[in-house]
């Protein structure tokens, strides 16, 4: 894997300062971010936009952060999400782990934490896209050679 290619982020937070102030950091550091404040805004954004990771607050208002996991896995299971939790639910986040979340983090953490656990789950997917490629280009060229030789 590139380096030097970043994940395109989505900061899903109800917290407006928090999100703001973290998807400012993230961006100075070279990521493209987005950033709303529902889990109902997420999904919207992601079927309007490519995603590679989404940092997700468990407890929202609303629709709140595991609900909204599954969703997001019925969409498109291949966009891979961080969970954080500023309410002590590692009970709730192991639960998002078991639904499909890469792992999670407990809020506050630090900025570095955080990146460490993004570029993981972005190594992750972009591992799995590359298998994916492979697979469907081995299956071109199986129909392929079918379709000469008859």
């Amino acid at each position: 894997m590139q380096t030097n290619i970043k994940p395109r982020l989505l900061l899903t937070d109800d917290e407006e300062r928090f999100r703001t102030t973290l998807a400012k950091r993230l961006s100075e550091k070279g990521y493209e971010v987005a950033d709303v404040g529902s889990g109902n805004e997420a999904l919207g954004y992601i079927s309007e936009n490519g995603v590679d990771v989404i940092v997700l607050d468990i407890k929202m208002p609303g629709m709140d952060g595991i609900e909204t996991l599954r969703q997001i896995k019925n969409i498109d299971p291949g966009i891979e999400v961080v969970l954080l939790t500023g309410h002590g639910t590692v009970e709730t986040a192991i639960e998002g782990m078991r639904t499909g979340a890469y792992d999670y983090l407990m809020k506050p953490c630090e900025i570095d934490e955080l990146m460490e656990k993004i570029n993981g789950a972005f190594e992750v997917k972009t591992k799995r896209d590359e298998r994916l490629k492979k697979a469907e280009e081995r299956s071109r060229l199986d129909k392929l050679e079918k379709a000469v030789r008859f």
